[in-house]
């Protein structure tokens, strides 16, 4: 249970560090956009994080078909959260996700792995 906790954790906190900044970089500088991303990823991560956990152990789906499936979902969940409660239009909602998860996911992924695999 202590390993699924810290996991939850850590992929949540480092997509908000690096989704953040990479908005930031961005250029998005109103505060309510930096929360509009903020409740964006709080939604959409710990279900991502859930099933990526779960459906190895209960389905025969191969691991790049449900990422694929999953990072699509997320980035068209996202994008149209941003379209709709965004200030910020530059980049447009669509590519803002799309840069956001991207470098989330590339970053992201192997370091939670390195961090997860010090901890447990």
């Amino acid at each position: 249970m202590k390993e699924i906790i810290l996991t939850f954790a850590i992929c949540l906190l480092l997509t908000l560090v690096l989704e953040e900044a990479v908005a930031l970089i961005a250029g998005v500088r109103r505060k309510f956009d930096l929360a509009v991303i903020f409740f964006a990823n709080t939604l959409t991560n710990p279900p991502v994080v859930l099933l990526g956990l779960l459906l190895p152990s209960y389905t025969d789906i191969p691991r790049p078909v449900y990422v694929i499936l999953l990072e699509t979902a997320v980035f068209v969940t996202e994008a149209l959260i941003y379209r709709k409660l965004l200030y910020t239009r530059r980049p447009n909602p669509f590519l803002m996700s799309l840069i956001l998860n991207g470098v989330s996911f590339i970053i992201g992924t192997p370091v939670a792995s390195l961090i997860l695999k010090l901890l447990i």
